[in-house]
């Protein structure tokens, strides 16, 4: 598939990386537009085939996908800008745009195009996002071809549009919740007398095999901590104490707290 990306900042830019590292799409299969040269220019230097362009419209004309990666409050303006250059029976719209609704786009092109409102977090730039996706007048072979898209920057899994805020919570805001669980855990080793920079790696990589356990296993996480808590043992002190201290209490308000 030939995509267009309209917007090349950190989320569009990482989304244009991901694919062209994965493989998935060839450079030549890649348009690109932004304002900023700059981004064009990091676009660029992955290879010099990757269309890139000023002008949005250049990008959408040659594509059969068009990626809309831009702040939500620049969405009007730009499908202004494209609206011309797009095509109902030839392109799909996608939308990275947070908060923005699939009705909200559709009324603006005005056309019964096949659209999708995607959801990733910031490790897309790793290749390792949470992605979720909704669609509206899209055909299963259509949600399939997004998903197989997203899933080579990490998982990426279908969703009613009616779920977005809760899942942004959960993954997008929830990158920053692991993080903030990691500096407390790393702050604890500190005070054991760990280094600082140490303490970081050990607790994220013991994170990363945390979150293998359950994908791989296909696992909860009580039957995993099964698993490490004997009785009259550390890990058994450790969760209770957490637990008196309010622990999950916090984690769910956290999660809940822009409902």
């Amino acid at each position: 598939m030939k995509i267009a990306f309209v917007g090349a900042g950190n989320m569009g830019g990482a989304i244009v990386r991901g694919l062209y590292q994965s493989g998935l799409c060839k450079a030549s299969d890649l348009f690109v537009a932004d304002v900023y040269q700059p981004n064009l220019d990091a676009i660029k230097s992955l290879d010099s085939e990757i269309f890139t362009t000023n002008i949005n419209s250049e990008a959408v004309k040659r594509a059969e996908c068009v990626v809309i990666a831009v702040k939500p409050w620049l969405m009007d303006t730009v499908i202004s800008d494209i609206y011309a250059a797009l095509d109902s029976s030839k392109h799909i719209v996608v939308s990275i745009a947070a908060g923005v609704s699939l009705a909200s786009i559709s009324e603006k092109l005005g056309r019964a195009f096949p659209l999708f409102r995607v959801l990733p977090n910031t490790a897309i730039a790793l290749r390792e996002s949470m992605t979720f996706v909704s669609s509206l007048n899209a055909s299963k072979e259509q949600e399939t071809e997004i998903l197989n898209i997203f899933n080579q920057l990490g998982l990426a899994i279908s969703v009613p549009e009616s779920q977005m805020a809760a899942f942004t919570s959960v993954s997008s805001c929830g990158i920053a919740y692991a993080l903030r669980f990691v500096r407390a855990m790393a702050q604890g080793a500190v005070e054991l007398g760990v280094k600082p920079e140490q303490a970081h790696e050990v607790v994220a990589q013991t994170m990363i095999g945390a979150a293998q356990l359950i994908l791989q296993n296909k696992s909860n996480p009580e039957s995993e901590i099964d698993k490490v808590t004997t009785p009259g043992g550390w890990t058994i002190k450790g969760l209770n104490a957490m637990e008196a201290n309010g622990f999950s209490n916090a984690v769910i308000q956290g999660v809940k707290a822009n409902s």
